[in-house]
């Protein structure tokens, strides 16, 4: 399975930075914005519609045990 890693704490510009220094390696990018009131802004993607799926499933999961790792 793929990995997931944490952008919290990253600014865009860093996110960009590290897309162009990188960009020979990337498969997919996804963008949408998390506003402070809870709604989420739909963004762009160029994964189909497969990927995308995979890339939120994971990012759940790994949010769902940094959750259960920070209650116990």
């Amino acid at each position: 399975m793929s990995k997931v890693e944490s952008l919290r704490g990253t600014t865009p510009v860093e996110i960009f930075e590290s897309g162009i220094e990188n960009h020979a390696a990337i498969h997919a990018v996804a963008f949408s914005v998390l506003w402070r009131d809870g709604s989420i802004t739909n963004g762009w993607s160029t994964a189909d519609t497969a990927d995308l799926s995979l890339m939120i499933a994971m990012l759940q999961e790994k949010l769902r045990r940094e959750v259960l790792t920070e209650a116990s």
